[in-house]
């Protein structure tokens, strides 16, 4: 789908390109007006097309075809994608608010650098998937060797599930937990509390309830 940043990196990318074109063929002399067109040209469309580029490539990261467009992923939005699927990502894909950036929303870094830092994170999947050899893996052995490169975080469950509503405190099982919860040494997402969130790529250990020390 064509976003505004798309489309202005389009039309910039291609006004640049017809005034340095047109200047290599008819070869005007460098009026003011001229100059005022290369400076366009060579300058400000150029800049223009670099920054809603830039823009509209990182919005894309966001989207969860795009996470799942490496072929080590495509079970996991497959899984997604599955209306009957009860896990709890493809729970929150379902979301109308979370749905077309769910994998992002779930696993980005909040707080004041966060989405910068999430995007520098992003290009460490990038350098095991072309250099550290994940592309030639199997879908078998990655959901066996791979997990997150940390503990998932509470808070990023907080974000939308505040810990402060009845609804949360009222939960013997929260009231219980915690300072476990506070501290990230019980996770939401284990199979003992609100179940994994993506199951087909556990252990057996992992689905029996083993939670997160």
């Amino acid at each position: 789908m064509t976003t505004p940043f798309g489309a202005l990196t389009l039309v910039s990318a291609a006004a640049a390109a017809l005034i340095l074109l047109h200047h290599l063929v008819a070869r005007p002399a460098l009026t003011a007006t001229v100059r005022l067109r290369l400076l366009l040209g060579l300058a400000v469309l150029p800049f223009i097309t670099a920054v809603s580029s830039t823009a509209f490539g990182l919005h894309r990261t966001t989207e969860r075809d795009f996470c799942g467009s490496c072929h080590v992923m495509t079970t996991h939005l497959r899984d997604l994608e599955d209306p009957t699927s009860q896990g709890l990502a493809a729970r929150h894909a379902r979301s109308p608010f979370t749905g077309p950036t769910a994998c992002y929303t779930c696993h980005a870094d909040y707080g004041l650098f966060g989405y910068p830092l999430t995007k520098l994170t992003g290009m460490a999947h990038v350098w095991n998937y072309y250099l550290g050899g994940y592309s030639g893996w199997s879908l078998e052995r990655f959901h066996a060797e791979v997990r997150t490169a940390k503990p998932y975080p509470n808070a990023n469950c907080r974000q939308c599930h505040s810990g402060t509503l009845a609804s949360f405190s009222n939960v013997k099982e929260h009231v219980a937990l915690t300072d476990e919860l506070e501290q990230n040494r019980v996770s939401c997402a284990s199979a003992g509390c609100h179940g994994v969130a993506h199951p087909f790529s556990k252990t057996a250990e992992e689905l029996a309830g083993r939670r997160r020390r």
